[in-house]
């Protein structure tokens, strides 16, 4: 006989959740009173579960008296945007490596600084080793260098300040003109042959918003001897892109 169980649900954290929104639906904030009418909940159970959440930094009683919600709810809030992104992001970078065979990431301009944001490999399609952060070594990677060459002349020149042009392999590129240089490509995509390690090629194609304003790039990384099939399937990555560019417009509005 087949029959469907109802999840253990525990009725403390329900009320406790209940009342956060009932806190949240007053941006001006309101008495205990009037929450805990609102919620449902008595007065006494209200008063409990407002010190609770305020001791854990999800409310906050004013000095007027009234409560409003507490800073850690932005905190989760931004984290869980972050999680909205991967969430998005990540089904295409898997479409990606397993049309290519390759492993991908995705990364963005974000504070000034390069940032991975994620990463889709597999036993037949294995990351490179990071042994030096994106941030610290967008000259020797194809997906630094595509970011890159999408700042400003401002911008560039500032991150170029910070960031010395470290040699990590004797193909890494150390001087800022011939970097320079190599930043625009007729394709539109951004190459690295042994420049971060030795036996790795990276491949990257730009990815921003509908307005512009967020900068990143779609990168694979292969060996190098595989690389030439992979500029080939160029239209593969810009297709995939331009997925990743929906994706940014529809979080960036939601």
């Amino acid at each position: 006989m087949d029959e469907t169980r109802r999840p253990t649900l525990i009725a403390s954290v329900q009320r406790a959740l209940h009342l956060m929104e009932v806190v949240a639906s007053h941006p001006s904030g309101a008495p205990a009173k009037q929450l805990a009418r609102e919620a449902g909940l008595p007065l006494a159970t209200a008063y409990h579960l407002l010190r609770t959440l305020a001791y854990e930094g999800y409310a906050m009683r004013l000095p007027d008296g009234v409560w409003v919600l507490g800073e850690r709810v932005q905190s989760l809030h931004g984290r869980s945007r972050t999680q909205q992104l991967l969430a998005r992001v990540r089904p295409t970078l898997i479409a990606l490596r397993d049309e290519l065979g390759v492993a991908c990431y995705f990364g963005m301009h974000v504070d000034d600084e390069i940032r991975l944001i994620d990463i889709a490999d597999g036993p037949r399609a294995p990351r490179v080793d990071v042994w030096v952060g994106f941030d610290e070594s967008a000259h020797a990677t194809a997906l630094g260098k595509c970011v890159l060459s999408q700042l400003d002349d401002e911008r560039l020149r500032d991150y170029l300040s910070r960031h010395p042009l470290v040699d990590l392999t004797p193909n890494t590129i150390t001087e800022p003109t011939r970097l320079l240089s190599t930043l625009t490509s007729p394709c539109g995509l951004s190459l690295d042959r042994d420049e971060y390690a030795l036996g790795t090629g990276c491949a990257a194609v730009p990815v921003t918003d509908a307005t512009g304003g967020t900068i990143g790039a779609l990168a694979i990384s292969c060996r190098t001897g595989k690389l030439p099939r992979i500029e080939k399937s160029a239209d593969r990555m810009h297709a995939r892109a331009a997925e990743l560019q929906r994706t940014l417009t529809l979080t960036a509005t939601t």
